[in-house]
């Protein structure tokens, strides 16, 4: 988006605002539907690339539900395949392959993106190139006769490849192919009839061919020109982002802030905290994916929050925030409330993701859900065991005169089994002696709280709670790299 924005204002325009080619459709369909309410499927099979878009539109509002598609399906695909056949069934009559010959390679190229064309509007075409090539019986032409169902056969496969991408968007825009109210195609393949019924046959109903799908995404984007100049009245676009932003927190476990296919522009804060006494300084390490563990996300930013004033764990109070301009421009800041000292990075779509990119990440965070749960859990535990070890020798710390010897001992001893249990792998034997700690942390809070109470009770009042006493409230468990923790 980014170099997008960069290259029209290099072209000498004024950016107004960057949208997608499957909302752009959407918005130039939208203009006599402005006062309905629908769900919309934009399918976009282009040159290069297919895209898949679920809208909804209501009140002259456009959201983009969610988006899929596949970066290495498009026209030019067909395309080769009929220049294959061509070059074949030449060479099973004359024995010269096409291919080997750049000049006529460049000529197969363009018969055979005219014979697909031709083949929209008529069952046959014939390719006819003259002196094609030569051999030392002289001058070769090439004249043959392709058909729709040959052409149907050749680029069947392709034309399937289009379909999971549908089904994968409306899984994501949590939609059936029922609840679809209308097909928009844009791009000049979607005129091959395979391609229309493919439609026809995943969504249940004929698509829209209202506007030229060759000019659909053109008009759109001048509508929301006119949007934005206010020439245009009552349309509103909302985009959406394509996987989910957050960052590492403690044991590496990936903390999201705004969620996959969240409506932007939008913005979102979460406070988080040190995990260690005195801490001076964290690192907020910005990821992007679907995966439970930072590590197998993708690192899109990271920076330095220093100059935090020192004071114990769990004090500190470091507000992030994530915002999201319409143009799908991420700026992350991290403030400390006690200084008011902030660092902020912004990261454009370059540090961003393809198309196929997310897709495969997406198609990971499925794959491995059970082995990425299994891990959070283990980091939880491991989190748990931690805090729940510093929360009893500070309990025992700010306490040591109303615990007795052997309790003291008994909570020291089980502390140790805690450590010692987190130097090994074995997450069950972990939480079996965090629970062990935490039924002697109940006796030593029952006992401070008995003794802070009889005093009052001998004077017949009911005593305050105890500034320095009692089991604290354990805290949270979630931090970046062993340093920054979620409260």
């Amino acid at each position: 988006r980014q170099a997008t924005k960069d290259a029209g204002q290099i072209a000498g325009l004024e950016v107004l605002r960057i949208v997608n080619e499957p909302t752009a459709a959407a918005l130039a369909y939208g203009l006599d539907k402005k006062h309905s309410t629908e769900k919309i499927a934009v399918y976009d099979l282009g040159g290069g690339t297919f895209d898949i878009s679920i809208l909804e539109l209501g009140d002259g509002v456009f959201e983009v539900k969610s988006t899929n598609g596949d970066t290495h399906l498009g026209g030019d695909d067909f395309d080769q395949r009929v220049i294959d056949w061509i070059a074949s069934e030449f060479q099973s009559s004359e024995g010269i392959d096409l291919r080997q010959d750049a000049m006529a390679l460049q000529r197969l190229k363009e018969a055979a993106e005219k014979a697909k064309c031709e083949l929209s509007g008529s069952g046959t075409t014939e390719i006819n190139l003259p002196f094609i090539t030569a051999d030392a019986s002289g001058p070769k032409h090439l004249v043959m006769t392709l058909t729709r169902s040959t052409l149907e056969q050749l680029v069947g496969e392709l034309v399937q490849q289009t379909v999971e991408p549908c089904r994968q968007a409306m899984k994501d825009a949590g939609v059936v192919a029922d609840q679809i109210d209308e097909v928009i195609l844009v791009g000049g393949m979607t005129r091959m009839p395979a391609v229309q019924e493919a439609v026809v046959n995943l969504f249940g109903k004929e698509p829209h061919q209202g506007v030229n799908p060759d000019e659909v995404v053109a008009i759109g984007a001048a509508i929301q020109a006119g949007v934005l100049q206010g020439e245009v009245q009552d349309i509103l676009l909302l985009d959406v982002t394509p996987l989910t932003l957050g960052i590492e927190t403690l044991g590496g476990v990936s903390t999201g802030l705004i969620t996959r296919n969240t409506t932007i522009p939008t913005s979102k804060s979460e406070t988080f905290t040190t995990a260690a006494d005195s801490q001076a300084s964290v690192e907020v390490h910005v990821v992007q994916g679907e995966r439970a563990m930072a590590g197998e996300n993708k690192s899109i930013g990271r920076f330095i929050l220093d100059g935090i004033l020192p004071a114990p764990r769990g004090m500190p109070q470091i507000e992030v925030t994530f915002d999201i301009d319409a143009n799908g421009i991420l700026n992350v800041s991290a403030k400390d409330k006690g200084t008011g000292k902030e660092q902020r990075i912004t990261i454009t779509a370059s540090s961003g993701l393809a198309n196929d990119e997310i897709e495969r990440m997406v198609t990971d965070a499925e794959q491995y859900a059970e082995e990425d749960e299994r891990k959070r859990e283990e980091v939880q535990i491991r989190n748990l065991a931690e805090n729940t070890a510093y929360n009893a020798e500070k309990m025992l710390k700010d306490n040591s005169d109303l615990v007795p010897d052997d309790l003291k001992t008994e909570v020291e001893g089980k502390v140790a089994a805690v450590r010692s249990a987190l130097q090994g792998e074995d997450a069950s034997h972990t939480e079996s002696t965090v629970q062990e700690l935490q039924e002697s942390i109940q006796k030593v809070g029952e006992l401070v709280y008995s003794q802070a109470n009889a005093p009052a009770a001998e004077d017949g009042q009911a005593a305050p709670p105890s500034e320095d006493g009692g089991a604290e409230e354990e805290p949270p468990e979630d931090a970046v790299e062993g340093e920054f923790r979620e409260v």
